[in-house]
């Protein structure tokens, strides 16, 4: 039988993939999406499967929702350990050689990771852009902030952004970040109580990061979740007034924001922006084009022309059944999965060697937590997750000296930390023999004041933080683990010292009771200065195919171009040279955008 060619091939079904399908379609061109994921979440009845799976795991992680599949296993929080020196992790999906351990997850199933994000959508700061010119660390980027600012907008339309102009601001920005008269198309997801508190107390707080004055503010932060339409904001696709996306296959369910508190792993009414809204409309909605989903088709490796460079077909297994491997052929290919799978791939398929950085540069926000008591309630444990956070870390002079980071306020007390409030329970029931009106009592009195903040450190890249491959470690479909060789640096420790430096002025400030504490025997224990600190992954995989202005030094172009097969895209996070403060989804859509108007081009 002749082999079906298509205009594009995209290897991945998150949002990277559907964005670029969908303006594909528009543009009458046929695309091929392959998704290692089983044919889940599309459907009213499978997304449901996934909520009934979430009530019934004990622990409710990231990846709790979405099961196992041995066909193409994904990483797991729960699977994250203290490496041994010289002795590798294997418990999980990833082959762990530290020597800390990479703690980040992703989610391998149609939607992507936005199945399980936050849902947070900050933009990057202009100097984000230029980290090596402005401060001495990283690299810069082949772009600037204005260059990706109209892409920005388009991904927050598309996304469908809750956020108020007048209310947000960000160090080392003017007037002209968002642009005169920009709005977004919804309202600000009101502040919790908590963000109302701490608005009031922290006003006019000024921390001496040594000379540096940095100014503390409590500013709302911009959501990928429905809120109150902005009736200011006409939608220049039907230039109309914007209309919130509702469930895939719901047409009234998830149009607001409901404050349910499981935002992180699954929104159950899906007013949480995923990218099932996006591929259904790719899919299923108007255009001239035409785009297919095969699930359960995991890529293995390209198929290079060696006279030119260019990629000749996909090569994948489709599960189950015998996994005979099969070829899907279009004019170009985009690799839209992960940065670790991206890279994964890359390196079977003997790609991109010619700057020696495939794989290299892998980052994460290492992720440092603080807790306390405070004096009063402040109604903790209702969602969504963050509403508010303090941005004032997220730029300055001192990143002369150290990370930047940016500061989340958690409306879900020690849920994170601790467990709480089933670990207060299980506390004073089996510990202290507490039951009935006592009991009630003490809970009140415990998880009523519980706070804490989330400290996002920038890190920055490295070569030696990299994703490789190794024969002897395999899946059971035979295709490669990721590798991970990971670490951190001075810059970021130093970065951990100001962030719990500063939390101590403010529960101070607070009159707030200090829980935080950090042992040397979880996974993420570092020390600094003879202090000790404890990090998480953020869940935010950055780096390993990263973009710049030659080939001797990166992988891709600033249109996301592989430099050495012309004919090859790979799009998302892993081609970012750095990470910033803002969590990284609103700037890979953007990215992915951009793309498109590149891929478009090529096919013409």
């Amino acid at each position: 039988m002749k082999t079906k060619v298509y205009d594009v091939v995209i290897v991945g079904a998150g949002i990277s993939g559907a964005l670029v399908a969908d303006q594909l379609k528009r543009k009458g061109r046929s695309v091929l999406i392959l998704e290692a994921g089983l044919d889940e979440g599309l459907k009213p009845s499978s997304y449901q499967d996934y909520l009934e799976h979430f009530y019934t795991q004990e622990v409710k992680v990231p990846n709790s929702p979405y099961p196992n599949n041995p066909n193409a296993p994904q990483s797991n929080v729960l699977d994250i350990q203290k490496i041994e020196p010289g002795k590798p992790d294997v418990s999980g999906y990833y082959v762990q050689y530290g020597p800390l351990p990479f703690s980040s997850t992703n989610t391998r199933a149609v939607g992507g990771t936005t199945l399980h994000w936050l849902g947070i959508c900050l933009r990057m700061l202009p100097n984000d852009f230029r980290m090596r010119s402005k401060y001495g660390y990283g690299v810069d980027w082949p772009l600037k902030y204005k260059d990706l600012k109209s892409y920005y907008e388009q991904a927050e339309l598309e996304i469908g952004v809750s956020a108020d102009v007048e209310d947000l601001w960000y160090p080392g920005t003017n007037a002209s970040f968002f642009g005169k008269g920009y709005r977004f198309p919804m309202h600000k997801i009101p502040p919790s109580y908590l963000d109302q508190v701490l608005t009031r107390r922290l006003k006019g707080m000024i921390y001496y990061d040594q000379q540096d004055e940095v100014k503390i503010d409590v500013v709302s932060i911009p959501q990928g979740r429905n809120s109150i339409p902005n009736k200011h904001y006409i939608d220049p696709r039907t230039n109309k007034p914007y209309q919130p996306v509702s469930a895939v296959g719901h047409p009234h369910m998830g149009e607001r924001c409901e404050g349910n508190s499981s935002c992180i792993p699954i929104c159950p009414v899906q007013a949480k922006y995923n990218a099932l809204k996006t591929l259904d409309k790719a899919v299923n909605g108007k255009g001239k084009g035409r785009v297919e989903v095969r699930t359960q088709c995991v890529v293995s490796r390209l198929e290079i022309d060696s006279d030119n460079g260019k990629i000749k077909g996909v090569i994948y297994q489709h599960y189950p059944g015998s996994h005979k491997e099969r070829t899907a052929v279009g004019k170009c290919y985009v690799l839209a999965a992960s940065a670790i799978e991206n890279a994964k791939l890359m390196l079977a398929s003997g790609a991109a060697k010619t700057s020696g950085q495939l794989g290299c540069n892998l980052m994460d926000h290492p992720y440092l937590l603080t807790w306390a008591l405070m004096p009063d309630p402040v109604g903790p444990f209702r969602g969504p997750f963050s509403t508010s956070g303090i941005p004032s870390f997220r730029d300055g002079p001192f990143r002369k000296r150290h990370s930047a980071f940016r500061t989340d306020i958690g409306n879900w007390g020690w849920n994170f930390p601790t467990g709480a409030p089933f670990s207060d329970v299980q506390l004073m029931v089996d510990q202290h023999n507490l039951f009935g009106k006592e009991l009630r009592n003490q809970l009140y009195n415990s998880v009523q004041k519980q706070f804490r903040f989330g400290f996002l450190i920038e890190q920055i890249p490295q070569t030696s933080n990299r994703v490789t491959i190794d024969p002897n470690h395999v899946d059971a479909m035979g295709n490669y683990r990721p590798v991970i060789y990971y670490n951190l640096s001075e810059y970021e420790l130093a970065g951990f010292a100001t962030a719990k430096s500063f939390s101590d002025q403010v529960f101070q400030r607070l009159g707030a009771a200090q829980f935080t504490s950090y042992a040397p025997s979880d996974p993420g224990f570092v020390q600094y200065e003879g202090m000790g600190y404890s990090f998480h992954g953020s869940g935010h995989i950055v780096g390993t195919h990263r973009m710049g202005n030659h080939a001797h030094d990166s992988v891709v172009s600033k249109t996301q171009k592989c430099w050495d097969h012309q004919n090859l895209y790979l799009v998302g996070c892993g081609s970012m040279p750095t990470i910033g403060t803002s969590n990284p989804t609103l700037t890979m859509a953007a990215l992915a955008l951009q793309a498109s108007e590149s891929i478009i081009n090529d096919l013409r």
